[in-house]
């Protein structure tokens, strides 16, 4: 029987590119866009995409009623959060200072805040190709060297408040984390679907990936 992948749609997001290349790395898989709770707690995987403002999208989350069916999925199966999908994870962001859904302890800090990126004139939001440098060993980076660019998009960057969540680290120009681990969740702030060989390679991982 074919693994069910859960695309999560909760009105933000560009689903269908997330979509395209996980049928491109598991085309045995069924992968479905879906508002549905259910279909969303029976998945064998789940993808937490999102795209926007936080606030927006948090709202958007509330208002659809998924809110519990990404928090089982958070805490029961392999769980790949993407961009804004893994700022909610944390507790709250100063984006609106919007709370999140408290599954990793920490919060979302504005680069415009940070004085090094300031003192840079470094343009905000972080835009375009940069390089992630691991942290440690995960089943994820697999195939993937360190030091591998991937694709961002975001003006906000998590602050983990344990050390151990952080697998990769990028800088703009400080070190900030751009992708998390811990048990059966993996989370990037870039985006693996627009990122070349290197987000493929991360994205079949995932279809693969036993915690």
């Amino acid at each position: 029987m074919a693994q069910r992948i859960a695309i999560v749609d909760y009105g933000m997001g560009n689903l269908r590119s997330v979509q395209k290349a996980l049928l491109h790395v598991a085309p045995a898989a069924q992968v479905e866009i879906t508002a549905e709770p259910g279909v969303i707690r029976t998945a064998d995987r789940v993808v937490f995409p999102g795209q926007g403002a936080m606030p927006d999208c948090m709202k958007c989350l509330a208002e659809s009623g998924l809110g519990d069916a990404v928090r089982d999925a958070a805490a029961s199966r392999p769980f790949l959060g993407l961009c804004i999908g893994l700022q909610m994870l944390f507790e709250r962001s100063d984006e609106g200072d919007t709370p999140g859904l408290g599954i990793m302890p920490g919060e979302i800090l504005a680069f415009a805040r940070a004085p090094e990126t300031r003192a840079a004139g470094l343009k905000i939001p972080h835009m375009g190709w940069n390089e992630a440098w691991q942290s440690r060993p995960h089943p994820l980076w697999r195939g993937i060297a360190d030091g591998a660019r991937f694709y961002f998009v975001h003006s906000y960057y998590c602050v983990p408040g344990d050390p151990s969540l952080t697998a990769a680290v990028s800088r703009y120009p400080h070190a900030f984390t751009s992708a998390i681990a811990r048990d059966n969740i993996f989370a990037t702030q870039f985006h693996p679907e627009k990122s070349s060989a290197a987000g493929l390679t991360l994205l079949e991982n995932f279809s693969t990936w036993t915690p």
